[in-house]
């Protein structure tokens, strides 16, 4: 059973930086996708970035081009999300999300990490 297991989240001042980890198990992951995704509160998830196992191939939302970086160690089967120049409005619970081949949507999920920036 696939297992996904954030950590990294935390509070931190507008203009800072955090590294979000997820850690996987639980079979090889070549031809996934990696991603993660966000819930603001009162708010639905939203897709954050992704990267593709085998290519590295990387895409981001618009709101966080440029500031954040999604990047993956396959020797530990861990994916990072660096966060740069935080602001306000990036927080919420951050969530790691895999999809395995010939899936359309993300159908493993971990539990989430906080992250909480302040003004």
């Amino acid at each position: 059973q696939v297992q996904l297991v954030e950590s990294g989240g935390g509070l931190v001042q507008a203009g800072g930086s955090l590294r979000l980890s997820c850690a996987a198990s639980g079979r090889t992951f070549s031809n996934y996708a990696m991603g993660w995704f966000r819930r603001a509160p009162g708010k639905e998830r939203n897709f954050v970035a992704a990267i593709t196992w085998s290519g590295g191939n990387t895409f981001y939302a618009d709101s966080v081009e440029g500031r954040f970086a999604i990047s993956r160690d396959t020797a530990k089967n861990t994916v990072f999300l660096q966060m740069n120049s935080l602001k306000p409005e990036d927080t919420a619970v951050y969530y790691c999300g895999a999809r395995s081949p010939a899936q359309d949507d993300y159908n493993y999920w971990g539990h989430g990490t906080q992250v909480i920036v302040s003004s």
